[in-house]
């Protein structure tokens, strides 16, 4: 099996790219934080994905860049960062909060001292400011007092806006794997089993195939949970007549795009067949109005439009599509606010969510920007399934 990944000369780029936005800013320093569960923006710069603990990454406009870490990641992300200078600091610790008194520790002005970067009236950029928490904020204010700190997330987002082609690789690949669970699931689905033992099924076929892990918790709920935009699998046993809502992502190499659709245990009758056809319908015409130079609010305006005109305005939740890359749900949204045009190598869920009092529906498939169009990853979708 061939591994799709980022090359290595890739991250380089990224980090000369991020330094001439810092620049640009007019920042002395950028930080970039992340951890277990939003790691994307250190990810993208490093390729490390902690576990438990946090971790940064801090960039001049001269391109120099080092990381920070807790003490138990040192050597974990010694073994797979991108980034040559590794420190470590108590900040960055995990959530039980451990003292660690016999590890001697880093500081943020020994990194700061290993980049350049001297004096005290400093402008430092801090990114994913999100995912920044209070003590690492605390950590930097303490350290630097008279330094100036900005949000500076706008550096991480068009860095991340636009994909390469190696992202775009790994997205179509995950996708494939993807797929191919959906399969396993629709196919292995049957009244007397649980959500938790199809999510199993999921799980083992995107293993099997290749991922390095799912790219969100495996969304397999029914009935009333399925109007949950966001959802966990439960102890649930499938009965005939049950409306399934699943949702399968794979990773590979940290790009995480999702599919999804609908499944009845049964005939879909009624309302439940009304909105789901609607929901199909809208993710379909979604799909057509996909292309470069097109505005992306011009696009949420009109889907809302359709909505309000169909008489579904209150079955309505958010817009037609999402970014999506390294986390399955990325910067930028495609909403009625959003006033910038797609490009080519954006990369989107096509998240097409709708609910009512009692159920709900999401069709779903990733998609990127392409010269001249679009295009869509993974199996087609958009068949009811009535088993």
């Amino acid at each position: 099996m061939q591994q799709v990944k980022i090359p290595d000369h890739e991250y380089k780029t990224r980090i000369e790219n991020a330094a001439n936005l810092a620049g640009k800013m007019g920042l002395d320093i950028l930080i970039v934080n992340g951890n277990e569960a939003d790691y994307g923006n250190t990810r993208y710069l490093s390729g490390f994905w902690p576990l438990f603990e946090r971790c940064g990454v801090a960039i001049t406009p001269s391109g120099k860049s080092a990381m920070m870490v807790g003490p138990e990641s040192i050597y974990f992300a010694g073994s797979v960062a991108k980034i040559d200078k590794i420190f470590v600091l108590i900040e960055y610790r995990e959530s039980a909060d451990p003292a660690v008194p016999e590890v001697k520790m880093d500081t943020f002005q020994d990194v700061f001292k290993y980049l350049g970067v001297t004096g005290e009236h400093l402008k430092i950029g801090v990114a994913a400011w999100l995912d920044t928490n209070l003590v690492i904020m605390d950590g930097i204010r303490g350290a630097f007092p008279k330094a100036d700190i900005i949000r500076a997330d706008a550096i991480m987002k068009q860095l991340r806006s636009v994909k390469t082609s190696n992202e775009i690789a790994c997205i179509r690949e995950a996708s494939r794997i993807a797929s191919i669970a959906l399969d396993e699931v629709k196919n292995s689905i049957h009244p007397g089993m649980t959500e938790l033992q199809l999510v199993g099924v999921a799980q083992a076929s995107i293993y099997e195939n290749g991922a390095e892990y799912e790219g969100l918790p495996i969304f397999i709920v029914s009935n009333e949970a399925t109007k949950q935009a966001v959802s966990r699998a439960s102890h649930h046993v499938f009965e005939k007549g049950d409306l399934v809502q699943i949702g399968l992502s794979a990773k590979v190499d940290g790009y995480s795009p999702s599919i999804g659709y609908p499944l009845s245990l049964g005939p879909l009758t009624g309302f439940r067949r009304e909105l789901i056809e609607f929901g199909l319908e809208m993710h379909q015409w979604t799909i057509t109005q996909l292309k470069p130079g097109v505005s992306a609010s011009t696009i949420a305006k009109d889907f809302l439009r359709i909505f309000k005109d169909r008489g579904h305005e209150r079955h309505y939740l958010y817009g037609p599509c999402h970014g999506m890359g390294l986390i399955e749900v990325e910067s930028p949204w495609m909403e009625t606010t959003s006033d910038y045009p797609l490009q080519a190598g954006m990369c989107f869920e096509i998240d097409t969510f709708a609910y009512a009092e009692d159920f709900g529906l999401r069709w779903e498939r990733p998609c990127a920007i392409t010269n001249d169009g679009v295009e869509i990853m993974g199996r087609p979708i958009g068949d009811i399934y009535e088993l």
